[in-house]
């Protein structure tokens, strides 16, 4: 298997990959062709991104074949892909925090490698040269963990150019992106299409839609569709990758009059970098109402969530929360009064990895009368509410008893959901509640936040999904480098009105 000048055609034929109890791919076989752009869909745990895997050679699969230009070809490690010109950029980010972007993108390019140490200069001009051809802004100095989200995607994106990618596989690439930049990445991607071929895996149709040629939809491990992307609506698609019409919902109660569940004054927060990311920062919010926070990812969502449930020292300024002072109280006390937490890292957040679903699911409460006596788990009633919690959330997994951090990064997101949504909290902080999730999925979630509203349980929902936001939200708050720009009724808000807010300018 030698190295690959350009990639015309990778075609796959019969993939199967299996994993104990799970036909994860069922016979897949599909074809991308030279400067094409082909979408994969389908539900949660559908088998996208093991199929991408394959591809990567981070598995190896039981059955079928894969070819590239005509050639066969078998790839038992990642590096025998990059040396075939594939990259992927994965949904779950391949990097090191506690080392620079810089280091991070040097560590897979072999031709910076000296025999005493790396060429760092020359890793850094290639960094610039890739980030100046595509638009690609990076901090080749910043540490990955002062990163946020989107901005991490940015990395990897341009480490897997560094390394020579004539191929791209983007698991979910949008989805911690705002509008304006999924659209930036949009028109990045087009342009790119016109040296090399991309697969990108995604839930949101309309971007399927404005960006591929080709759409292949997955149900079950199985190929159910594949066709030419421009015949068909985004509701079609939906309509075939869960196998019934997807709805939307929406928030059509009259505004809340509630009492304030959530009072935030003059909040000042650092980040990990060390400046001010909430600087004065100002909201409240009532009970049974959901407020949305719009903004541009890194402009001190993170922060305000993690002081909101004691993750983060506060400077300054004050949280009240149902009349109690909790800024810089522990994360168990502020969950004993009442608040839950959906948090923008679920893998790292969210869940232990390597524990079980079931003791993911009972992590805030295993203590309590109802899973444990005199310390001890009570492990009838525990499996009995995991596997109705499972039921419930439609949790897609063999048994409950599997790691949670084997998942698809959707069911880790139900996991949390279960968890935080059924614990029947008084105050509810929402971060990117649907991320990864597919339509059907998100449909579910919504219908519960809604339903958890009507309960006169408060929301706070940040989001840099602004369909999201002002399909659910009372009021829409709009952040800008760690400020509140303002606060919109639901009827006032629209799309381009919280752009130019979120881009800093201010509505008077």
């Amino acid at each position: 298997m030698g190295k690959f000048n350009e990639i015309k055609e990778l075609r796959l034929e019969n993939i199967v990959k299996r994993f104990p109890g799970v036909l994860a791919t069922d016979h897949v076989s599909l074809t991308v062709g030279e400067h094409e752009i082909l979408a994969l869909v389908g539900e949660n745990g559908a088998g996208k991104t093991t199929l991408m895997n394959v591809i990567m050679g981070l598995y190896q699969q039981d059955e079928g074949s894969m070819f590239i230009n005509g050639e066969e070809v078998h790839f038992r490690s990642p590096n025998d892909a990059f040396d075939c010109g594939i990259g992927m950029v994965h949904q779950q980010y391949m990097l090191v925090p506690n080392m620079t972007v810089l280091e991070n993108i040097a560590l897979g390019m072999k031709d910076c490698q000296k025999k005493v140490k790396v060429d760092l200069d020359s890793v850094r001009a290639k960094v610039n040269e890739i980030s100046t051809k595509y638009g690609l802004k990076v901090d080749p100095d910043a540490y990955i963990w002062q990163l946020a989200v989107g901005e991490q995607q940015r990395v990897e994106l341009v480490k897997t150019l560094c390394l020579g990618a004539k191929f791209l596989i983007l698991d979910e690439p949008t989805s911690a992106l705002t509008p304006q930049e999924t659209d930036e990445l949009i028109s990045l991607l087009s342009r790119m299409a016109k040296e090399l071929s991309i697969i990108f895996i995604s839930h949101k149709l309309n971007e399927v839609k404005a960006l591929s040629q080709k759409v292949c939809i997955l149900r079950h491990g199985a190929v159910v569709f594949q066709g030419n992307t421009k015949d068909y609506t985004p509701k079609e698609i939906a309509a075939l990758m869960t196998g019934h019409e997807v709805e939307t919902s929406a928030n059509t109660e009259e505004p809340c009059n509630g009492n304030i569940a959530v009072d935030i004054k003059d909040l000042c927060v650092k980040s990990d970098r060390g400046f001010l990311a909430l600087d004065h920062f100002n909201l409240e919010i009532k009970e049974g109402e959901i407020v949305g926070l719009a903004g541009v990812s890194g402009n001190g969502q993170r922060e305000l969530a993690e002081s909101m449930n004691g993750l983060r020292k506060v400077e300054s300024g004050s949280i009240n929360f149902y009349g109690t002072e909790i800024s810089n109280l522990t994360p168990r006390q502020i969950i004993d009064l009442g608040m839950g937490y959906i948090p923008e890292e679920r893998n790292i957040e969210g869940i232990v990895p390597s524990m079980s679903i079931k003791e993911n699911i009972i992590l805030k409460d295993n203590e309590t009368e109802k899973f444990s006596k005199n310390h001890i788990l009570k492990n009838k009633e525990i499996e009995k509410y995991t596997d109705e919690m499972r039921e419930k959330f439609d949790i897609r997994s063999p048994h409950m008893h599997i790691a949670a951090g084997s998942l698809s990064g959707g069911n880790i997101q139900k996991v949390i959901l279960a968890r935080e949504i059924d614990r029947n909290p008084k105050f509810l902080v929402c971060v990117y509640p649907i991320r990864g999730l597919d339509m059907g999925a998100a449909e579910f979630i919504h219908k519960q936040l809604l339903a958890l509203r009507k309960k006169g349980v408060g929301i706070l929902l940040i989001s840099e999904e602004l369909e999201e936001i002002m399909n659910l939200s009372d009021r829409i708050a709009v952040i800008c480098k760690g400020q509140n720009q303002k606060v919109l009724m639901r009827d006032e808000a629209s799309t381009s009105k919280l752009g130019i807010l979120m881009a800093g300018v201010k509505d008077e």
